[in-house]
């Protein structure tokens, strides 16, 4: 009612003939968007984001209300446009971003000069740098050129979402099925990006976009039966973020009940390959600084807290009770092994079970890490959709049969 009191007259009507999703998800994503904005303070970039991105998803709206197909490239764009281009270079110019821009780029500095991108001994909140040490080379620009528009790790950022995320929808368009009514994987991948979960930390310099690109784009190649190629994504993703290693089980354990295990050890020694090269150098450089930036800040067992702190079940229980980091670090192993069980057991046979399964796991983490926050809810989502929107829709799996089960996977798939 709100959308169609302030819409033209010859526009009401469309609002009243078939429910359009579309239109519901975008004033949807206004609202919380507006909400994100008025209760953060005006200092910040998220008052800043929601401010400007509540006003794009409404134009989208309209638009959407004057199309006559759900689901369109225009409201499409201009949801992108309004949620997460223009906030972006607004918060450049006025050189405000989230606190990971200045970790990521600082990590290129050390990366560069002392052959770590790790303090040793780190003190303040700002000392440390928990990410893995690929995260730093979207620093290195700025560490290059200094403080300009376009060396910002943002930018770079951003860049690398778009690459990966295009570069999964190319790879559905070109593999994938060319039957009838089938919307192009371009589209969807517009429609992803436009998501508040997704368009916040883009606009704002967030890292968890693009760990989770390389994860859908690592889910695309599995489930076409390319192992070796996962393998490769999965490593690289697991060179920038611990988020990105509970996907690699899930993978292998999917491509091994479809494929065998020569497609499991593809997927493991390419995977592991990758991401111990990235690592292992930088831990035998300095363990120390390794161990204080990368497992216990992060993880909420330093004597520093991390400002990933929401409010979640881990944290309240590790603030509020005797020994809580114990307990959720306990909660959080008998997690992982039940996972790990299930994956032994029952192992996902397609690619919408295989996302399901990590996606159960990394919200069991989220919600009982002693250190985590509400925007790490950008891995569930994009996980439980990417599949569903793009992989199922465009590229479809043949049945195996009893003359299919000779062919390698990538054919039978």
């Amino acid at each position: 009612m709100l959308l169609e009191s302030a819409l033209p007259g010859r526009w009401r009507f469309r609002l009243r003939g078939t429910r359009r999703w579309d239109r519901i998800a975008l004033m949807v994503c206004a609202v919380l968007a507006l909400t994100v904005g008025l209760l953060s303070r005006q200092d910040t970039a998220q008052h800043l984001w929601g401010v400007t991105a509540a006003g794009g998803y409404f134009f989208a709206a309209l638009i959407a209300a004057r199309s006559s197909v759900a689901w369109a490239r225009g409201p499409a764009v201009t949801a992108v446009v309004g949620s997460a281009v223009l906030p972006l270079v607004r918060l450049t110019m006025i050189n405000k971003a989230q606190m990971e821009v200045g970790v990521v780029e600082r990590g290129a500095r050390l990366l560069l000069s002392a052959g770590s991108p790790y303090q040793e001994t780190p003190h303040g909140v700002r000392d440390f740098n928990p990410y893995l040490p690929g995260m730093s080379l979207f620093g290195i620009p700025h560490a290059l050129f200094g403080d300009r528009l376009w060396t910002s790790a943002r930018w770079w950022l951003v860049l690398g979402f778009l690459v990966v995320l295009f570069s999964a929808g190319r790879l559905i368009k070109k593999r994938g099925s060319k039957t009838a009514g089938h919307r192009a994987p371009a589209l969807w991948v517009l429609w992803l990006t436009a998501c508040p979960l997704v368009a916040l930390p883009l606009a704002i310099g967030g890292v968890d976009p693009t760990v989770v690109a390389l994860l859908c784009l690592g889910f695309t190649f599995a489930h076409l039966g390319l192992a070796g190629r996962a393998g490769l994504v999965l490593g690289a993703a697991a060179a920038l973020k611990w988020t990105a290693w509970p996907a690699l089980p899930v993978v292998i354990a999917f491509l091994a009940a479809r494929g065998g295990r020569r497609h499991a050890m593809n997927c493991f020694v390419g995977a592991a390959g990758f991401s111990l090269a990235a690592v292992v150098p930088f831990i035998l450089i300095g363990p120390q600084g390794f161990l204080e930036n990368v497992v216990l800040y992060p993880f909420g067992l330093s004597d520093t807290p991390s400002t990933a702190a929401s409010p979640l079940p881990g944290y309240l229980i590790a603030t509020s009770f005797p020994h809580g980091k114990s307990i959720t670090v306990a909660l959080l192993t008998l997690a992982a092994v039940t996972i790990g069980i299930s994956l032994l057991w029952r192992p996902p046979q397609n690619v919408i079970a295989a996302t399901d399964r990590l996606t159960l796991g990394l919200a069991i983490a989220i919600i009982l890490a002693p250190a985590s926050r509400v925007g790490y809810a950008i891995y569930p989502i994009l996980l439980l959709a990417w599949p569903r929107l793009l992989l199922l829709q465009s590229i479809k799996p043949r049945s195996p049969g009893k003359k299919d089960t000779d062919r390698p996977l990538s054919q039978r798939l």
